[in-house]
């Protein structure tokens, strides 16, 4: 029996087989499953910020950013034996949790920008995604098939 690994905020971890990926409370962040179905190696993050160049802290973990979370999640898939070409991926998050005028502080229309940036430098295609809108969401990942299911107490639950 595979194991249930959570992800928190600014995290990802990677699994394989029957491994089960939860991550909780995705707001304006933004949930990215990435599934080698070839290999079943699998990853999810949570990714809170689009952007790390503008961060001048080195202590900030890579992992809370687009461009710099998804490129590390994907070496450590490769360093499994994930084979790149096969990998595709699901999205989900990017909320709009407080609305403003100014688009500067749409942080989650700016994180889906950011995450589908990152993926397409990294020649990886979403194939499903669940995002924007007005309300948080809770992202669970099957490694073993690449199913994922989107629940919310606002919107019930369903599979992208």
């Amino acid at each position: 029996m595979g194991q249930k690994l959570i992800v928190g905020i600014s995290d990802w971890k990677v699994g394989k087989g029957d491994d089960i990926l939860v991550t909780y409370a995705l707001g304006s962040c933004i949930g990215t499953c990435l599934y080698d179905r070839t290999t079943g190696i699998s990853g999810l993050s949570h990714i809170m910020l689009p952007d790390s160049t503008s961060i001048i802290d080195g202590h900030t973990t890579r992992m809370k950013f687009a461009d710099t979370a998804l490129p590390d999640m994907l070496d450590r898939m490769r360093a499994m034996g994930a084979n790149t070409a096969a990998i595709k991926a699901k999205i989900a998050g990017g909320a709009v949790m407080f609305q403003t005028s100014n688009s500067k502080f749409n942080i989650g229309q700016r994180n889906i920008e950011a995450v589908k940036a990152a993926l397409a430098k990294l020649r990886i295609p979403i194939i499903a995604e669940d995002t924007g809108l007005n309300y948080g969401r809770t992202m669970t990942f099957w490694a073993e098939n690449g199913a994922v299911e989107i629940s919310s107490t606002i919107m019930g639950k369903k599979m992208i």
